[in-house]
């Protein structure tokens, strides 16, 4: 880590903010009248104390959920940020479903497969990403099914410009070292690596097919060694909270660079299930273990959405292979279709979203 290395945040007359690394972490330092607001305030200690997932003598990635900085994407976030105060919304992070295809059967998929092999072609993806990115979008994030699966995924990936950054979501399924290596030659900037249990036979029962645990850990061997950013990303459920510090231990060991959690959702496959959200003890217990933990960086969503509220229809949106447009992947409810009118028309309408910065998930059981 380059201890005393300082980076910008954002430069304006009303704020001005930097990211400090002292002991391998990040310190941030404000002024301005802006940064008295509680909003502000809040925006920014989500920073402060934090490890930054990559540190480089130019630049600094905090998150694989964010743009590095400095960068004209990193800047499009901070000025949508700072919009957002006065009302204005953006779909900072768009997730793109762009095929069901998968050889796994998770028993908690947000998206099953409604057999009918829907699937984005590749000139409807890129028009997809031209319109969010010209409304600001950030992030955009490839997801299916298995995306790996897709034979165009590079061009897509080569079609998201320097006004945001690209990510993927895979089981690992698919996701060779070739496709690892043309992935980061076309701007990839980081892999999300689903998993269920730190635990090969828990894992693979969850996902419904063996081989799939040595398969996500092929992924994160792939794209580690093509320069990309890997992510592990767990879906916490009341019965997986005994494995906080075991998915820890194994995401430092395999070296991933930041371990993602997220609550379960009773949605898709899981939409009749009841009391499979945490418990406030249990939500008690991820936020003890995320202050106390090293390296690598653990983002809590719960803790996220407890700061911040819901970020459906706010700052996310989700596209199905169907063309339906979500709020989010957890809401399965369409405001429109991306082949009957503009995105940016529906994401207007998505504006009354009731839901939108609630505390309380709609979805949660």
């Amino acid at each position: 880590m380059a201890d005393g290395k300082s980076y910008s945040l954002y430069d304006s007359p009303l704020l001005k903010a930097r990211a400090r690394i002292e002991g391998g972490r990040v310190r941030i330092e404000s002024s301005g009248t802006l940064s008295r607001l509680p909003v502000i305030k809040s925006a920014l200690q989500m920073f402060e104390g934090q490890i930054p997932v990559r540190v480089e003598a130019e630049r600094l990635c905090l998150s694989t959920w964010i743009p590095p900085l400095p960068s004209p994407a990193f800047d499009r976030l901070a000025e949508s940020r700072v919009r957002g105060l006065l009302g204005m919304r953006t779909p900072d992070q768009v997730t793109i479903s762009i095929t069901e295809e998968c050889p796994n059967r998770c028993a908690h998929c947000a998206l099953p497969d409604s057999g009918k092999r829907l699937r984005l072609a590749p000139e409807t993806v890129k028009d997809v990403i031209s319109q969010v990115l010209d409304m600001g979008t950030t992030l955009v994030i490839f997801d299916g099914g298995e995306p790996a699966l897709y034979p165009e995924l590079p061009d897509l990936v080569a079609a998201v410009d320097e006004r945001a950054i690209s990510t993927l979501f895979t089981s690992g399924a698919g996701f060779t070292s070739d496709l690892a290596e043309r992935l980061a030659d076309a701007g990839l900037y980081a892999v999300n690596v689903s998993l269920d249990s730190p635990l090969q036979e828990e894992h693979d029962l969850m996902r419904g097919r063996k081989g799939v645990f040595s398969e996500a850990m092929a992924a994160v061997e792939h794209a580690l060694d093509a320069g990309l950013l890997v992510d592990l990303y767990v879906v916490l459920r009341r019965e997986n909270m005994h494995h906080l510090e075991a998915f820890h231990d194994l995401a430092r060991r395999i070296g991933a660079q930041e371990l993602t959690f997220f609550e379960v959702v009773a949605t898709g496959r899981w939409s009749e299930r009841q009391n499979i959200a945490l418990t406030p003890e249990d939500h008690d217990r991820l936020a003890a273990f995320v202050r106390a933990a090293a390296e690598p960086r653990i983002f809590s969503v719960p803790e996220a959405y407890r700061l911040f509220g819901c970020f459906a229809a706010s700052s996310w949106m989700h596209i199905t292979p169907a063309g339906e447009v979500y709020p989010c992947s957890c809401y399965p409810e369409s405001w429109g279709s991306i082949f009957t009118e503009p995105i940016k028309e529906i994401w207007r309408r998505m504006g009354s979203f009731p839901f939108k910065k609630s505390k309380t998930c709609p979805m949660r059981k």
